[in-house]
């Protein structure tokens, strides 16, 4: 770790650097992390990797070693200088000074992927936590052409993105990832792997697209707007909570179609599977 903090030291005193508290900085200084999420990644020179808030280029770095190419999509203009300094002779990295909620991914994968024999596309980041939730609803809702998401969060978010449904961490976004998703974690970084050192515990987790969704059904949509309505009064019970919502007309409505779902009248939006939610959309469609 100790090499790492001192080049991150260097590079943060040369270029007159302080983490943004506003952007969400915290700089990665250990290098069995980093080794970590390049790893688990399994990167190719067939590979085009997006990775989003490199910030001051730590990941960066070994991501070129690995990569046919690396699009760096990163909102600070002081971390842009930054990058163009670092790896001025990189001839496969593109820097883009944008905030990645307004980047068109797909037009970017689909610009690189063909050229410089690119096959596959990942994401690989250190996302900011203030706005994690949006950007990886992005990536899946978007429908990109990827293959895994690799990122380093918030560990109370990352439990709840890779719960199974129906376990102690679950939450509305649960059941979205599960859809769309494989998951894994890889491994919980504690905050001395930072500077600043965050409040919080990190955790770097693996999502891989699954080739179809975890359940069929005819629109996702409906099924996610339950699942929305349920847990916004996860306290109540799930006929309460989507009657006082209107997803059921009437409480009778609603107890009738739980009663042929064999669903308990007292279940909890926690307690179902993504197959209840779509069995339960079905029903009201």
């Amino acid at each position: 770790m100790k090499k790492l903090l001192e080049e991150t030291k260097t590079i943060m005193k040369k270029y007159g650097i302080k983490a943004n508290k506003d952007l969400g900085q915290n700089f990665l200084i250990n290098e069995e992390v980093v080794e970590n999420i390049i790893n688990s990644s399994e990167i190719s020179k067939e590979d085009l990797i997006i990775e989003i808030g490199p910030g001051l280029g730590t990941l960066t770095k070994e991501l070129l070693k690995k990569a046919g190419k690396v699009v760096c999509i990163e909102l600070d203009k002081k971390m842009i200088k930054i990058l163009k300094d670092r790896f001025i002779t990189s001839s496969n990295l593109e820097i883009l000074n944008e905030d990645v909620l307004q980047v068109d991914l797909n037009e970017l994968i689909k610009k690189h992927k063909g050229n410089d024999n690119i096959k596959k596309a990942k994401i690989v980041a250190n996302l900011p936590y203030y706005i994690t939730t949006p950007i990886i609803m992005k990536l899946l809702e978007d429908k990109l052409d990827i293959e895994s998401i690799t990122v380093m969060i918030q560990k109370e978010v990352a439990d709840r993105l890779i719960e199974i449904p129906g376990g102690k961490n679950t939450g509305a976004i649960t059941y979205t990832i599960y859809y769309y998703c494989e998951s894994e974690k890889i491994m919980e970084v504690p905050n001395n792997s930072f500077i600043p050192e965050p409040d919080v515990t990190s955790e770097v987790i693996k999502m891989k697209l699954r080739n179809k969704p975890a359940v069929e059904i005819e629109n996702p949509k409906v099924m996610f707007m339950i699942i929305k309505s349920a847990f916004m009064q996860r306290r109540k019970t799930l006929l309460n909570a989507l009657t006082n919502t209107q997803v059921f007309a009437s409480k009778q409505e609603g107890l009738k179609i739980l009663k042929k779902l064999n669903l308990d009248e007292n279940v909890r939006a926690e307690n179902l599977s993504i197959q209840d939610y779509a069995n339960i959309a079905k029903e009201i469609l």
